[in-house]
C-alpha cells in the first residue's frame, strides 16, 4: 500500500482507539453504566466500522483491478481483514453478555471472555499499518519519522490495549502523592505502615507500586526494542509511542495523574537521545542491550523524580526510591537480551539490487 493509504488506515485507527479511550474513562469515572447502549460505545463501535470499510474498500479496489483471492489483499492488511468479522461477532456476543449478565464495574471488566475477544480482534485491526510498513520497500532501515509514522500509531494504541487490560497493574494510573506515600512504607506479612510507626496510609503500598512499575516497564520498553530491532528510529519515534501510550492511564484517571503522564513523555524524549547516541539496531547488540537498560532507567528515575517534586518531596525509604531505577534498568537490560540473543548479521544486496 501507499504511505498515504497506511496513514489513513493509522487516523481510522485512532478513531477506533480513542472510542475505546472514551469508554475507559466512563467505566472508571461516569456514574453506574446500565445498558450496553451508551455514547461511548458509539465512538468506539463507530470507530470500528469506518477502518473496517476502509480496510475492506482497498481489498475491493484489487478486486475490481483484476486480482483474486488473496492476491486482493494487501501486504500486512490479511490479518486485519480476517479480524473484522471476528470482532463484530464478539461484539455481538458482549451486548448479549451484558443483557444477560449485566455491566461489568470492577476488576472483571478486564476478564470478561467478549471483552478479551474484542482486545484482541482490535489489535489486529490496528496494527495493520504496521504489518504494512514492515515489507514495505520504500521503507528500509533508516525510515524518516512521517514514513513511519503510521506503523508507530498503530503499534502504540495496539499497545495501550495492553496497558488497558492490565490496568490493575498500571504504575502511570498513580499520582505523585501516593507514590510518594508508598515508597515510604515498609510492608511485610503482618501489614505495613508509615516509617516509624503510625496508621497504614490509604492508597497504594510499597509492593503495589513495587510490582505495578515492573509491569508497566514490560509493557512500554517491550514495543519499542520491537521496533529498534527492525529499525534504526527516527529521532521523536519513542516521544509519540509513549505520548499515545499515556493517554490510556491518563483517560482512567481523568488526568488527575497528569505529572506522572508528562514524565513518561519526557522519558520518550531521553530515549530518543539514546537512539541517536547509541545506534542500537539488530547489528549491534551491545548498542542495543545499553540502550534497553538506560531507557528504562531513565524512564523509571524520572517516574520517581517528578512524583517526588509534585507529591511531597523524596519517598522516607531511600532504599524503594534509589533501588527501583536500578532494578527497571536490569529489566530492561533482560528483555534486550530477550529480544536479541545474538545480533543479526545483515542480508547481502543481490548483486541486480547493487547494479540497480
Amino acid at each position: 500500500m501507499s504511505p498515504r493509504t497506511d496513514f489513513v488506515t493509522a487516523l481510522l485507527g485512532i478513531w477506533f482507539g480513542v472510542g475505546l479511550m472514551i469508554d475507559a474513562w466512563a467505566h472508571s469515572n461516569g456514574a453506574e453504566l446500565e445498558t450496553f447502549f451508551t455514547p461511548w460505545h458509539a465512538v468506539f463501535y463507530s470507530g470500528f466500522a469506518v477502518v473496517s470499510g476502509w480496510i475492506i474498500w482497498q481489498v475491493w479496489r484489487n478486486v475490481r483491478a483484476g486480482r483474486q483471492g488473496l492476491a486482493a489483499v494487501p501486504t500486512g492488511y490479511l490479518a486485519g481483514l480476517v479480524a473484522i468479522p471476528a470482532f463484530a461477532a464478539f461484539g455481538f456476543a458482549d451486548m448479549m453478555w451484558h443483557t444477560i449478565l449485566g455491566i461489568e464495574t470492577t476488576i472483571d471488566i478486564f476478564f470478561s471472555p467478549s471483552h478479551l475477544g474484542l482486545v484482541v480482534t482490535m489489535m489486529l485491526i490496528i496494527t495493520t499499518p504496521l504489518r504494512s510498513a514492515w515489507n514495505a520497500p520504500d521503507v528500509g532501515t533508516r525510515p524518516s519519522l512521517g514514513r513511519l509514522l503510521p506503523a508507530l500509531l498503530g503499534l502504540a494504541f495496539a499497545t495501550t490495549l495492553v496497558s488497558l487490560f492490565l490496568s490493575y497493574g498500571d504504575a502511570m494510573q498513580y499520582r505523585p502523592e501516593g507514590i510518594v506515600r508508598a515508597l515510604s512504607m515498609l510492608q511485610n506479612a503482618g501489614g505495613g505502615g508509615p516509617r516509624g510507626g503510625g496508621p497504614v496510609a490509604v492508597g497504594p503500598g510499597a509492593a503495589q507500586v513495587a510490582v505495578a512499575m515492573v509491569i508497566t516497564n514490560v509493557i512500554m520498553l517491550s514495543p519499542v526494542l520491537f521496533l529498534v530491532r527492525r529499525w534504526l528510529l527516527p529521532f521523536g519515534s519513542v516521544t509519540v509511542v509513549y505520548t499515545i501510550m499515556v493517554l490510556m492511564p491518563g483517560a482512567q484517571a481523568a488526568f488527575r495523574n497528569l505529572p506522572i503522564l508528562l514524565s513518561f513523555v519526557a522519558a520518550g524524549f531521553v530515549s530518543d537521545l539514546l537512539i541517536r547516541w547509541l545506534r542500537p539496531s539488530g547489528e549491534r547488540r551491545a548498542a542495543y542491550w545499553a540502550f534497553a537498560g538506560l531507557s528504562a532507567f531513565a524512564t523509571w528515575s524520572l517516574y520517581i523524580g517528578v512524583a517526588s517534586s509534585t507529591g511531597g518531596g523524596l519517598p522516607a525509604v531511600p532504599e524503594l526510591w534509589t533501588g527501583a531505577p536500578v532494578i527497571a534498568g536490569l529489566i530492561g537490560l533482560a528483555l534486550g537480551a530477550l529480544f536479541l540473543p545474538n545480533a543479526v548479521t545483515a542480508e547481502p544486496v543481490p548483486r541486480s539490487r547493487r547494479a540497480s
